[in-house]
């Protein structure tokens, strides 16, 4: 049975059918990404050991379901870092409001790369309630989430 869920698209895009990966607390883009991301491997295998509903699983190609990024000022451009490197994940889907050093990233690597990472806000608790690892993600330009 699916779920619909409607959040604010802050980098549109279409996917469909992707595999999520969930979180309940914040999410270290620095911890995550950069050991990955500094060995230029071919896809990031989540690195930071304080997350450890994350730890070890492979986030490239993905939909992070998160409630909001946490740590470094450099987290933008970790997430650039990694679109430009083609390793990140598909999509971003925030039960809460994006910060904006999430938005920085995730806006200039749609700018400044040929690739992107769709992002959504404001889904709400609901939407990170019911999503579990391994649920296929839809998702609309327009924000609207399916969860099957």
């Amino acid at each position: 049975m699916s779920k619909v869920f409607k959040g604010r698209p802050v980098v549109a895009g279409a996917i469909n059918g992707k595999e999520a990966v969930v979180t309940h607390t914040g999410f270290n883009t620095l911890a995550s990404f950069q050991k990955s991301a500094l060995k230029k491997a071919k896809q990031v295998i989540c690195s930071d050991q304080n997350n450890p509903e994350l730890y070890e699983k492979n986030l490239t190609d993905r939909v992070i379901c998160l409630p909001k990024t946490i740590g470094s000022t450099t987290g933008g451009m970790v997430l650039y870092s990694v679109c430009a490197l083609n390793i990140h994940p598909c999509a971003m889907l925030f039960s809460e409001t994006i910060d904006s050093l999430a938005a920085a990233g995730v806006v200039l690597a749609d700018i400044w790369t040929d690739s992107s990472i769709v992002a959504v806000d404001n889904l709400g608790d609901e939407f990170l309630n019911y999503v579990k690892d391994g649920m296929k993600i839809t998702v609309s330009e327009d924000g609207t989430v399916t969860v099957d």
